[in-house]
Formats: C-alpha cells, sequence, structure tokens
C-alpha cells in the first residue's frame, strides 16, 4: 500500500487495497465501487488509466480508506482532522516521506462567508494565533466548522474551495484569503481581472520554489491552482475565460515539466496537451509553440531522435512569434536533434552559433513571460549535452564545468547537470572523476526526489560498468542504490 501512495496513482492505492491479503481474498471491483460511490466501470477506469487529479475526489477516497494522513501527497481539511496509524505501522520504509516545512503544517481550514456562502480557505497556525481565533473552536457560531466540511461539499461545490483551496491558497494571510475568497465568488463581476493577476503571482511563486522544493512538494501546489483555474474558466464571459486559460497553459506547461522530473512520461504529456488545449482556446500562439519546445524535451528523456528533432523544428515555425529567448532556446533544441540523428558537426555547431546569437541579441531588460530562465549559462549545459551526443564528451565536460561552477543553477539543477556531466566523464575514460560526481549527484536526488536524474545516473553506471571493481565505482554504486 506505501509503494501505491508513493506511486500517486490513487487507482493504484484502490486496487491495493482490494487484492490486500488481510481480506483474504481479493475483494471485487462491484463491491469497492458501490462503497466508494462510483460505477464498476469508473472504477475500473480509476485503477487502469491515468492518474485521477480531482483533488475532492481523492480527498474523499483518502477519508474512505481511513489512510493516514502523513502517507498522502495531498492535504487533508482541518487542523484537528488527522486518521490514526494503522495497527501494526511499518517501522521504516524504504522511501521515507520528506518532512513539511514549518509553513505548511498545523494548517486548518477557515470558512470564510462570501455573499452568505461559506468558501473554505486553509490558514496555517501562527496565523490562527497571531489573528486571535487561537482555534476553529473560537470560530463565530454562525460559522461552518472544518469538521462539517464532508457534509457539505455535495451541497456547495461550486462555491467551497476545500481541496483545491488547500493545496493552492499555502501561507497566506487572513486578509489576503477574504480578498481571493472574494474574487473568486464574484469572478463574473470582476471580470477576471484580480482572479487572473492572483493565480499568475501563485504560478511564479511555485517556479521560484520548485528548484529549491524539488517536484514532489510542488505539485501538489500547482494541481490547486489548475483545478481553481479550470473552475472558476467556466463561470466567466469568453474574454476573461480567455485570460485564465493563457494563465492556465502556462501552469499545465508546468505540471508537465514536474511529471517529467517525476520520471511519469504518460502524466507529463497529459498536462502537456492540456497545455496546448488550453493555450490554442486562448489563442496564445507562442505558449503554443513553446509546449512544442518542451515535447521535443520531453522526447529526448525517452532517447527518441528523431522526434526531438521535427518537435523542435514544428516549435520553431515563425507562425508561433515566439520570444526571443524561446528562439533561441528551440534553436539549440534542433542541434541537439541534429547530433541525435546523426548529422555532421558541422551542421550542429552552425545550429548553435545560431542560437547564440539569438540569445546574445537580447535586450538586456528583456523581462518574457516565457523563457526567462534560458541564460548564457543554460546555453551552455545545454550545448553541453549536444556535444555528448555529437560524440565530443570531452567539450561538453569543459563546458559543463565552467556553467555548474558559476553557481547560478538551483540545488537540483545542479544535482542533474552534475549527471549529465559524470556521464561525460566516463565517456572520456575517467571512472573515478564520473564516480566521484555520480555520487554528489545521487545525494542530491535522493534529497530531491528527481528521478530523471537518477535515471541519468544508472546510465552512468551502466558506462562504467568494466570499472565495477574499483573502490569509487563500488561507492557509486552503493551511493545510487542507496538513492
Amino acid at each position: 500500500m506505501c509503494e501505491a501512495l508513493e506511486s500517486w496513482h490513487f487507482g493504484q492505492v484502490l486496487y491495493a487495497y482490494r487484492t490486500h491479503p488481510h481480506h483474504g481474498r481479493a475483494l471485487s471491483q462491484g463491491a469497492v465501487a458501490d462503497w466508494l460511490g462510483v460505477t464498476q466501470a469508473q472504477l475500473s477506469r480509476i485503477e487502469n488509466g491515468s492518474a485521477p487529479q480531482d483533488l475532492s475526489k481523492l480527498m474523499q477516497w483518502a477519508h474512505s480508506l481511513k489512510i493516514p494522513a502523513d502517507l498522502l501527497w495531498f492535504k487533508l481539511p482541518g487542523s484537528g482532522h488527522q486518521f490514526a496509524a494503522p495497527a501494526n505501522p511499518r517501522q521504516e520504509s524504504d522511501h521515507q516521506r520528506p518532512e513539511e516545512p514549518p509553513e505548511t503544517r498545523g494548517s486548518a481550514l477557515l470558512p470564510v462567508m462570501v455573499n452568505g456562502q461559506p468558501v473554505f480557505v486553509p490558514v496555517d497556525a501562527e496565523t490562527l494565533a497571531t489573528s486571535g481565533l487561537g482555534s476553529l473552536s473560537a470560530l463565530p457560531a454562525d460559522s461552518t466548522t472544518a469538521t462539517e466540511y464532508e457534509a457539505m461539499s455535495p451541497l456547495h461545490r461550486r462555491t467551497l474551495l476545500s481541496g483545491i483551496a488547500a493545496a493552492a491558497l499555502p501561507g497566506c494571510g487572513l486578509e489576503e484569503l477574504q480578498r481571493v475568497a472574494t474574487a473568486l465568488e464574484d469572478s463574473r463581476r470582476y471580470q477576471g481581472g484580480p482572479v487572473v493577476d492572483y493565480f499568475r503571482t501563485q504560478l511564479d511563486y511555485a517556479k521560484r520554489d520548485d528548484g529549491s522544493l524539488g517536484p514532489k512538494k510542488t505539485l501538489p501546489v500547482v494541481l490547486g491552482l489548475l483545478g481553481a483555474i479550470e473552475q472558476h474558466a467556466r463561470d466567466v464571459k469568453p474574454k476573461s475565460r480567455r485570460e485564465l486559460l493563457s494563465v492556465g497553459a502556462d501552469g499545465a506547461e508546468f505540471a508537465g515539466w514536474l511529471w517529467r522530473d517525476l520520471h511519469q512520461p504518460g502524466q507529463a504529456g497529459f498536462w502537456y496537451d492540456r497545455a496546448m488545449e488550453w493555450a490554442q482556446e486562448a489563442d496564445d500562439a507562442a505558449m503554443q509553440g513553446y509546449v512544442l519546445l518542451k515535447k521535443s524535451q520531453m522526447a529526448y528523456d525517452e532517447r527518441d531522435a528523431l522526434r526531438v528533432l521535427t518537435l523542435a523544428q514544428a516549435g520553431s515555425h515563425d507562425r508561433w512569434c515566439l520570444p526571443a529567448r524561446v528562439r533561441a532556446e528551440v534553436t539549440q533544441q534542433e542541434a541537439l536533434g541534429l547530433a541525435m540523428t546523426g548529422e555532421p558537426l558541422d551542421a550542429v555547431k552552425q545550429k548553435l552559433d545560431e542560437a547564440h546569437g539569438l540569445l546574445t541579441a537580447v535586450p538586456d531588460d528583456d523581462a518574457p513571460t516565457l523563457g526567462a530562465y534560458f541564460t548564457e549559462d543554460t546555453l551552455m549545459l545545454r550545448n553541453a549535452i549536444t556535444f555528448t551526443e555529437a560524440g565530443k564528451p570531452s567539450l561538453a565536460v569543459e563546458l559543463f564545468g565552467d556553467a555548474i561552477g558559476a553557481g547560478t543553477l538551483s540545488r537540483r539543477d545542479t544535482g542533474f547537470f552534475n549527471a549529465r556531466r559524470a556521464a561525460a566523464v566516463a565517456l572520456c575514460g575517467e571512472p573515478d572523476e564520473a564516480a566521484q560526481l555520480g555520487r554528489q549527484s545521487a545525494e542530491v536526488a535522493h534529497t530531491m526526489k528527481s528521478e530523471r536524474t537518477l535515471r541519468v545516473l544508472s546510465e552512468v553506471l551502466h558506462t562504467l560498468g568494466r570499472w565495477s571493481g574499483r573502490p569509487a565505482v563500488r561507492d557509486f554504486r552503493e551511493a545510487l542504490r542507496a538513492s
């Protein structure tokens, strides 16, 4: 069951529950479906299809199965609404859940009255204490307590933020919570402005924190935002809907990236497709080209050389009107595709020079909404990967060293590109140095839960196979196994 929970796929959790030996025999889909309030066919799709994303459903099923809250990857409503541990808890886990940061502990859902209707918003313990409320028991008698949430949710699905709020509105003060709740409720009157600005700001916060927190702590926040955006885009006028979906496309692309970092290509592909659909509906041409670029980069994860090239070429079309930095990035991606498909080194270098020219022409005061991360250091790292694919790992090692040594990368990205650097060093026939870099990278990947990095390190270990008896390689192997 713990392994199923680690997968973040509630269908697998339900299957693990149905087939657990404790029952004596597997429970039928029909029996469990009836218990959960779905049909047998729906349960079959939940167990065998894409991971469900509806947070309110996930919370309902977690309640039904009485899963301990500390094992879940999403927050449950109410500060005192934790589940008891099972009778025989497992003493240790091979995959320990990382400790939550202090700002996310001890939160409670505070009902805020909006137009006579209660809207639940999360408030952390410190905010409750400083506000004078102290606890949910101190709320006015006419307010709805968090413990009544479960009974109310079927009656107020359009006004209760419930699990969406718990994931999407972390760390807000009471004044901001009231403002946001009012803006969400009155989205027709506001014509989308404050709501769109709020979602864009929260998405920017999530992107900023991703490199230090890792995907497992960032993804629930992003999925909560996307759920709220999708919900409220149904209730506004067309202009406001397009504005909301433009932000939603940006968030869906980011969700795709987070699933890539967790090495879940099926989920990543789902969110990239959702980003493309929303971008098309919002008439956001640049985002459509940008998603093609990201799909090309995901194709590289899967070692699909031809799709790397053709998707990058599709993303470079003039019809997308890409910002200057994204034009540079997609041109560099074309160079990678050329290297992977065996084109001459001169053709690869020509594209790399073109990408560098585009990037250096970007004004210093340029502040794009897309591709802001693509700097000279980023280009250097991408070029290093390209030279590795072109059979020039010694050039790659030098570029990796310069870019990583600049100290501009986040902790997660430093771990990932050290893995790529280790791969290039191993191809140069330096097993001890490659193993040392790999061990450092494995420690970061374990902390940040970056499955993408661990996958690269597995490839490095395979390359070092002929030196498996060397002490440094053995230490690297053990570190990777522990991760």
